[in-house]
């Protein structure tokens, strides 16, 4: 397909670009097992994430103003360990696990897409995750991104109009030159409501054996594909 026009490639990160759940599993053992703690890492990782939307939906409601994701991170966590009875954490350690979403690793495939992309098109982040946390994770896991935008320019979270319409603006494009990439239906909804273009990216595994939704595209996009580079090859890359 031609690219009608696209000037810019936005994209949800985490399920789409990085996989969050072995990620956060992992680093989670690293962190609590020479504690002596025995757990099951992915329902850790699982019930951590299971706290995210809620907590956005706070503010997204006006429940209380814009905080960045790290903050509502660490009040999800300090859960997460209450509900697992894990105890005796210091703030140090508290702080290096909660920054296990600043570590999370690519899917196998986004890095050379991602370059292949950047060869074409502007590329840049369009996730709930605060800047430090997008370019500290680009940083490990070589995410070559050319800008970081998203919930914390916007100060307000997906799937809120807001978030969307000021990355295109901080671009200084229209909202058909911005084609928004996701493995999420209801992402990509909200961004073609908006006006952007939308390319769903199969992620049928995201959430393991515990995925019920987002196997693949459920509505018309712009694009389907089944992984970063398949997007590339249909965006001419």
């Amino acid at each position: 397909m031609a690219d009608d026009g696209i000037k810019a490639l936005v994209f949800d990160v985490f399920g789409t670009v990085v996989d969050w759940r072995t990620s956060v599993a992992r680093e989670a053992e690293e962190c609590l097992s020479p504690k002596g703690y025995k757990l099951d890492w992915l329902s850790f990782a699982d019930k951590w994430r299971g706290k995210y939307q809620p907590a956005m939906e706070k503010v997204r409601s006006g429940g209380r103003g814009f905080v960045r994701l790290d903050i509502l991170h660490m009040e999800n966590l300090r859960e997460v360990l209450q509900d697992f009875a894990i105890e005796e954490m210091t703030e140090a350690e508290l702080d290096f696990l909660n920054k296990a979403w600043h570590r999370l690793d690519p899917w196998p495939d986004s890095v050379a897409g991602l370059l292949r992309l950047k060869k074409k098109f502007i590329i840049g982040t369009m996730s709930n995750g605060n800047v430090a946390l997008m370019v500290n994770m680009a940083k490990n896991g070589k995410l070559p991104w050319d800008v970081i935008l998203g919930a914390e320019p916007a100060q307000t979270y997906k799937p809120e109009a807001k978030t969307y319409l000021t990355g295109v603006d901080w671009l200084n494009l229209k909202p058909s030159e911005v084609l928004m990439c996701a493995a999420h239906n209801a992402d990509l909804l909200a961004a073609g409501a908006e006006g952007l273009k939308t390319a769903f990216i199969a992620r049928p595994t995201e959430y393991g054996p515990n995925q019920q939704h987002d196997f693949e595209a459920e509505h018309h996009f712009d694009y389907i594909t089944e992984n970063m580079l398949d997007l590339a090859d249909k965006l001419g890359c």
